[in-house]
């Protein structure tokens, strides 16, 4: 098993997840069967026996496919994402895909969709989540037998909660008789406790159905939608600011709204996440899934322009080249000398304006002015650290999905010279 291979130690919890799932499924299917035969009205009978067991086969099937199969083998992203030379003239000019980003834990270039999962130790192809209770990724790959697995968990628990409801109706509807005629107390004690736990279970597994099915219409994963999240209340912050937020580092950068680019439209959404566009091998436990040698290169809607890329640019996650190159890249160009001038003046009243509070500061003791610093860092170094730790409107940090954040920051030192040199004539390329 791939979870259980790998270089890392598991933590507890984790080490019992499957153990876990495969005595809650063995607990609801065969025990509640057993408990049947004691129970009135009667025994399920053959024709709901078999198709019961065959559901309950389903999961058994999914489950362990969404356990072992491989969300991204090592040494996937060299087949999907190469960096060759171009056949120019002179030699000079390598292709390279701007759209792609560095992984300083991999060493080597990141594809679109791609995430580092802390817990796999690898770069994963379109990354819903690492799941804990499979002790795997829910990537590209492995998405349509996780998906399954939830499907078949669903309906064959709604079977079961339908045979449990008859049979609560059954005692109610008895309550009036002696308790000699009713079902011994173990038995009623079973009954309860297995119509609690189907109950809980299926609500659960009902919402993560509903919830993956909508990231199966909507061509999203948790992740994605988490980064969707983030850069809408980075536009709302820039729109409070003039267009402009400030990173860590303290360089001014415009954000600008994107559309998501990967929403191709539901039917091409289903057939892309699936791997397929036979509709019944969708929900066939057997049916499989997508290579992974399909997700290098992903359709887009076209709604942005052909140089945005996504995830969009996050202050606190880009390197401070980074930072001051896209900040020139921003400064605005004015068209007539009244708007040179009216900017001109804006620039001269805010640098007045730091350049008065400095001399105020200027008349504080030594040790309020150093307390005073030391209360900014600690203010700064604060709101550094939460814009990088942000959460969503559930509370949930990349490092909740199991994305391995460190990864996800970059400097200057982590990106290889030959990687930087590559972008650098990519860059001078597109511009000529």
């Amino acid at each position: 098993m791939p979870g259980l291979s790998l270089p890392f130690v598991l933590p507890a919890a984790e080490q019992i997840a499957i153990p876990f799932v495969a005595l809650l499924i063995s607990f609801l299917s065969y025990s509640s069967q057993v408990l049947f035969f004691y129970i009135e009205p009667e025994p399920l009978s053959q024709k709901q026996a078999v198709w019961f067991n065959i559901f309950v086969a389903a999961i058994w099937w999914c489950y362990w496919r969404a356990c072992t199969a491989d969300p991204g083998r090592k040494g996937w992203v060299d087949t999907v994402a190469p960096v060759r030379e171009a056949n120019e003239a002179d030699g000079s000019v390598l292709t390279f895909d701007r759209k792609l980003r560095w992984c300083k834990k991999c060493d080597a270039v990141k594809p679109p969709r791609a995430h580092h999962c802390r817990k796999c130790g690898r770069c994963i192809p379109k990354m819903d989540h690492h799941c804990p209770w499979t002790t795997n990724c829910v990537s590209h790959t492995t998405f349509p037998h996780f998906y399954r697995f939830v499907f078949y968990a669903v309906v064959s628990m709604s079977i079961l909660a339908y045979h449990l409801y008859i049979r609560l109706m059954v005692i109610w509807d008895n309550r009036s008789l002696p308790s000699y005629l009713g079902p011994p107390v173990w038995a009623m004690v079973h009954l309860f406790v297995l119509s609690v736990v189907n109950s809980f279970t299926l609500f659960a597994l009902g919402i993560l159905l509903i919830r993956a099915g909508w990231s199966l219409v909507i061509n999203t994963t948790m992740i994605e939608s988490w980064e969707i999240e983030r850069h809408e209340a980075l536009v709302d912050r820039s729109l409070r600011t003039n267009g402009y937020v400030y990173a860590s580092g303290g360089q001014r950068m415009r954000i600008q709204h994107q559309e998501f680019p990967y929403d191709i439209g539901i039917w091409n959404n289903l057939c892309q996440a699936m791997g397929t566009k036979n509709v019944l091998m969708w929900f066939m436990p057997f049916g499989g899934g997508p290579s992974v040698e399909s997700a290098g290169n992903w359709e887009v809607n076209g709604f942005e322009d052909a140089d945005k890329v996504w995830p969009p640019p996050d202050p606190d996650k880009m390197s401070r080249g980074e930072r001051v190159e896209r900040q020139k890249e921003d400064e605005r160009v004015y068209g007539t000398p009244e708007e040179e001038m009216a900017a001109f003046r804006k620039r001269q009243q805010q640098d007045y304006q730091r350049w008065k509070q400095t001399e105020d500061g200027k008349e504080k003791s030594e040790d309020e002015e150093s307390e005073s610093e030391s209360e900014s860092e600690e203010e700064e170094a604060a709101r550094t650290e939460a814009q990088k730790r942000w959460t969503n409107r559930d509370g949930d940090t990349l490092h909740d999905y199991g994305v391995d954040e460190e990864a996800e920051v970059l400097s200057e030192d982590d990106i290889p010279l030959g990687e930087l040199l590559r972008r650098r004539k990519a860059r001078a390329y597109d511009q000529t």
